[in-house]
């Protein structure tokens, strides 16, 4: 039976535990970010530590620059995107996760989960996003 002579897709909204545990792989996602010339997403490797998202970057990078505050514990607001699509059957998941991103203490470092960046280079600066809002959604066959 060809793929696209079952039934459409359905939609499903996803509640916050799916998609916490759908992220729960780490890998690479986007994060969304205002750097000052207005809305920017780049590609991250993260992983998930507890109710919040991980990653890295270079210290001396656009994202870096933009997600530092002058504010001591304060966080930058920021968004933080998966997805997972299969083309040829029209299925797969969508995962938002909106929040306020900050730098990690080097004490904090020490105990956040580990993020293993694809890039060569120094990517000492470490980010963790508070999944303030968590949203997602599911395309599958019913």
């Amino acid at each position: 039976m060809a793929s696209n002579s079952s039934p459409q897709p359905v939609l499903e909204e996803l509640d916050r535990a799916v998609c916490m545990r759908l992220l729960g792989d780490g890998g690479i996602g986007r994060i969304a970010f205002d750097d000052g010339e207005g809305p920017t997403v780049v590609p991250v490797n993260y992983a998930v530590d507890g109710d919040a998202v991980v990653f890295r970057t270079s210290v001396s990078g656009r994202l870096n620059r933009s997600l530092l505050t002058a504010v001591v514990g304060g966080a930058v607001r920021a968004a933080f995107e998966v997805d997972r699509f299969d083309e040829s059957t029209r299925e797969g998941w969508s995962v938002l996760v909106r929040g306020g991103a900050h730098p990690l203490t080097d004490e904090e470092k020490a105990t956040a989960a580990q993020v293993q960046p694809w890039p060569g280079g120094d990517r000492e600066a470490w980010f963790r996003l508070s999944a303030l809002e968590v949203s997602g959604r599911r395309l599958h066959r019913p």
